[in-house]
């Protein structure tokens, strides 16, 4: 394999488009698909040199493989970081960044507001492997310095929220943690690696999950965990070698395709987010909408600050509560129930009864996840088409 001579410092675009590329004896122009499991050595030094650590060439696909290294490194050119690691999911990803650098008697700080599966991890896994956690409010600077302890070693949150599409400083949330000798993991997938570099904020550790926005179009599973050359070679990488949550090579060139149009879809997307969400302000059945960049979101300054755009999914209340919210859900044509996200197709859920449906009624209610919420993934439709399937949903309501 032969990189490309290093580029010079290309926009993120173009980037997603060349950056990080390894080619063949074939000068192929398109990334190949390496399908292998393991690879063959030209001696018995050479594998012994390998193994060492002394060639950098590739040992298994479980450790490495040429088309997952080219995805990861260019993450690596979209996010600003020095090295990444690659997984076979999201929660593969955000599980992994925390237990690889966490040991039994730890202590780890995170928001309350999280998506399901994380907060399974947080507020069950970790505590049976004897890491103490703490949940706060995410907003609340001040929840945060209190929670620290002499042993917290990670802090950790998703801005934008899921589903309730909160918005966190992280600079500031980064700065308590640094202070107390802590790291902070930070879930960039709402906000995408196009709207949000938590890396540049003071973030430790970017996680996301791949199978939404970077694939895009409904494909395939995958995660990355992204941080500096050090944190990763001393924690990341040996635990994902020995524990084995490896991305597949064809998920890996898949991703690959799918970043080269990462920066067009996401535009559109939010673009399209942004005028759903004031049309739906306007409409009478609805109580309540949330996006990070409309004046009456309540973080919408800090939102303005560290984003540069408001992204791509959308949550409202429907008045009536559950029966109104499915009773629109279910008149929808063109935007499909589904929980997933940052698909080319708009997709709406019901976190209540999906993603968040294992919380207590009250749990859901103190993170403001009412019976009526629908969260609402814009996709690529015209923008007419998705006003006029909103419509028909409203219409359904109000009958």
């Amino acid at each position: 394999m032969v990189a490309d001579a290093p580029p010079r410092k290309f926009r993120p675009a173009t980037q997603l488009v060349h950056g990080g590329a390894l080619r063949s004896h074939f000068g192929e122009l398109s990334e190949a698909l390496f399908l292998t499991q393991s690879f063959a050595y030209p001696t018995m030094e050479a594998a012994e040199a390998r193994f060492k650590g002394e060639d950098p060439g590739f040992i298994y696909s479980r450790f490495s493989n040429p088309t997952v290294a080219m995805f990861e490194q260019r993450m690596c050119l979209l996010e600003g970081a020095e090295a990444a690691r690659a997984t076979a999911s999201g929660m593969a990803a955000v599980t992994a960044s925390m237990l690889a650098q966490l040991k039994a008697g730890d202590h780890v700080v995170a928001a309350r507001a999280l998506f399901g599966s994380c907060l399974y991890v947080v507020e069950n896994l970790l505590p049976q492997l004897g890491v103490a956690t703490t949940l706060v409010e995410g907003a609340d600077l001040a929840q945060w310095k209190q929670a620290v302890r002499k042993e917290t070693k990670i802090f950790f949150l998703e801005s934008p929220t899921n589903p309730g599409l909160e918005i966190y400083d992280i600079q500031a949330i980064a700065d308590i943690a640094h202070e107390a000798g802590a790291k902070l993991v930070v879930d960039n997938v709402f906000a995408t690696p196009m709207l949000q570099k938590p890396l540049e904020l003071g973030a430790d550790v970017v996680v996301y999950s791949a199978t939404k926005h970077i694939d895009g179009q409904g494909r395939c599973l995958g995660g990355v965990i992204l941080a500096s050359q050090a944190i990763i070679d001393e924690s990341i990488h040996n635990f994902l070698r020995q524990t084995g949550p490896a991305m597949s090579p064809f998920n890996a060139w898949v991703m690959l395709k799918g970043l080269e149009t990462l920066p067009l879809r996401v535009a559109q997307q939010t673009k399209s987010a942004s005028l759903i969400a004031d049309f739906l302000a306007e409409q009478k059945s609805i109580a309540r909408v949330l996006y990070p960049f409309r004046k009456d979101h309540p973080q919408t300054n800090l939102a303005h600050k560290q984003m540069t755009g408001g992204g791509t999914l959308v949550s409202f209340d429907v008045l009536g509560g559950k029966a109104s919210a499915f009773k629109l859900a279910n008149k929808l044509e063109l935007i499909k129930i589904s929980n997933n996200l940052g698909d080319a197709k708009s997709l709406i859920t019901h976190p209540a009864t999906t993603t968040h449906q294992r919380l207590t009624p009250e749990a859901r209610a103190a993170l403001g996840i009412s019976e009526g919420m629908l969260r609402l993934s814009v996709g690529l439709e015209d923008i007419e088409d998705l006003l006029e399937d909103l419509g028909a949903g409203l219409a359904a309501v109000k009958n």
